[in-house]
Formats: C-alpha cells, structure tokens, sequence
C-alpha cells in the first residue's frame, strides 16, 4: 500500500521505519521546524530527521489546510498511518485516503485517551498498560480497535523507559495493521464508552509537588515526569527536582503530632532522604537543584548541608 506517515517525536521513528520497509511510504507528515534553546537555534523533528535519512519527501504544513490538502493529493497515498503527530485530522482531510487511516496509541484504549498516556498510566499506578492500533476517528482515540498488545508495568518505569518500550513494540504493530488492511482481513472492534478516561497536555505547573499528597503519590510523580516536566518543588527559593524516591514501610503518624507536609527529617544510609508527606514518608534517592547535574543523595548532602531540617515548597 501507498502510506502516508504522520509523526513527529522519537517515539514515532521505529514505526516510520518498520512502515518504510513492509509497505510504500510516500511521504511523511511531520510538525514545522521549531526553534529551542536560548539561542532558538532551529531544530527539525526526529521523524523529519529519520524520512531526510530514508529519502522521504517530507510535509511539514503549519496545520492541515487545503494547501496541505493538495500536497497530499499529490502524493496519491492509500492509507494514512499516525504516531504521536499531536493533531487532530478533519473530515476533509481524511477523505483524501481511500483506506482510511489508522493510529498507534500507547495505552490499553479506552483508558487514557488523550496525549499523555505514558505518563497517566505511571501516575495511576497501573498495573499494566499497552499498545493499541485504531481506526482514526473524528473524535480524539476513539477509533475502533485493530490490535492491542498488553505491557505489564514493575512499578519502576519512567516516562522515558516505557517511552521506549511502547515505541519498540509498537512498530511491528503497526506493520500488522498494515498487513491485514492491504489484504482486506482487518476488523475492527468498538470502544466501549463507558470505560473510557482521559489524559490532558502536560506543562510546567504538572511537575509540582503537593507535599500534603502520600508518599505513593508522590513517588510516582517523579517517574510519570521523568524526562519532562520533571517532579519538583522549592528549596531555599530555587526549583528542586525529585528524580528517584522510594516508599519505605513506616509507622503512620497522625498528622497533629507528626512533623509539617514536605518536612526533611533525616537520612537512611540505605533508603534515602526522608520526607515527610500528607500520607507516609517519601525516601529521595536521587535529586538535583535548577539546570544542575543530578546526584544521589548522599552526593547531594554532601553539598547542601543545610537540607535537613528545612521544609521543602517553601518560597524561602
């Protein structure tokens, strides 16, 4: 089949590839070149990167408009296929593929919809999340579903290491879906609406930490939000970023007797910084303050004698 692909982060770069050697793309759709950094210097999308590498003509409209329309027209492709390309497609858009189109989602669909799933099913706690290939829809992630693979979840995965999984994996799921649309065997099975949940854009502000939150809460923040936005909170003023915690089993303390939400009690040598929280004590292992390196805790200390004792989330 003539594919068009449409993707934009790393995450997209193994199904472009595995499309590209199973099927025809014909063109990538990918977000514009943006500029980053403190001396904007303009950066192209991994996806761009990886269709320049592969010799794909490459589409990068501001937004699907009939412009972007025509270019695609152009291109005569059969089936659009989508990673992580973060819009959402009109119906005039989607009539220029006479196979439809499909999309890889890295969740067990319809639990978190949306364009966080990653990072909602660490923050939920689940205990498995998954990869699933829809029919594309009007609506956001409500397509039905082609193929579904679980991934049973540890409890110690970040939002980059399950990133990387989910993108390993859902290469060669997409390449499936393809297969049984080229030959007329694929079908599809409705969402069921009322298990459906959601998941909404991450920003800055979502990496905050609540310190009245228990400690489970917390220490899943700092992996749900590793890479970005990162948990964090204030020491002394500055921004404190929280990168590995623990739980360890202690002895509830009512909270009019026990010591202040975000207080820093003390150290285990083998745990830990600990911190009391709403619900438990959260041991930090592994933090940093502003754009600095990351330390282990004790490297940490060693550096900021002054840590214990203060109350973090504090402006001061």
């Amino acid at each position: 089949m003539r594919v068009l692909f449409a993707g934009s982060p790393e995450m997209a770069v193994p199904s472009l590839e595995a499309a590209a050697r199973s099927h025809r793309v014909v063109g990538v759709l990918t977000n514009p070149d943006r500029g980053s950094g403190r001396g904007r210097k303009t950066e192209e999308s991994p996806v761009k990167a990886a269709a320049k590498r592969l010799g794909l003509p490459v589409l990068q409209p501001e937004k699907p408009d009939a412009a972007a329309r025509l270019a695609v027209q152009n291109l005569a492709p059969d089936i659009l296929a989508v990673v992580a390309y973060g819009r959402i497609f009109g119906p005039r858009f989607l009539a220029l593929f006479p196979r439809g189109g499909i999309n890889l989602h890295p969740s067990l669909l319809p639990r978190h919809r949306g364009p966080t799933p990653i990072n909602a099913a660490i923050l939920a706690g689940d205990r498995e999340t998954g990869i699933t290939v829809q029919r594309l829809a009007l609506r956001m992630d409500a397509g039905d579903i082609l193929l579904q693979e679980r991934i049973p979840l540890s409890g110690r995965e970040t939002a980059g290491s399950l990133t990387a999984l989910a993108a390993d994996k859902g290469a060669p799921l997409l390449v499936r879906a393809l297969d049984l649309i080229a030959r007329g065997e694929e079908a599809g099975t409705p969402q069921r609406e009322d298990e459906a949940s959601y998941c909404g854009l991450l920003t800055r502000e979502s990496g905050r930490i609540d310190w009245t939150r228990e400690a489970a809460h917390i220490e899943r923040m700092a992996r749900a939000y590793n890479p970005w936005p990162g948990a964090w909170t204030l020491f002394r003023g500055e921004t404190l970023r929280i990168l590995a915690a623990g739980v360890p089993e202690t002895r509830e303390v009512a909270a009019a007797e026990g010591p202040p939400p975000g207080k820093v009690l003390g150290v285990d040598k083998s745990r830990g910084i600990l911190v009391q929280t709403g619900g438990g004590l959260l041991a930090v292992t592994e933090l940093g303050l502003q754009s600095r390196r990351a330390m282990d805790f004790r490297s940490f200390l060693n550096g900021n004698r002054d840590f214990i004792g203060s109350v973090l989330g504090e402006g001061k």
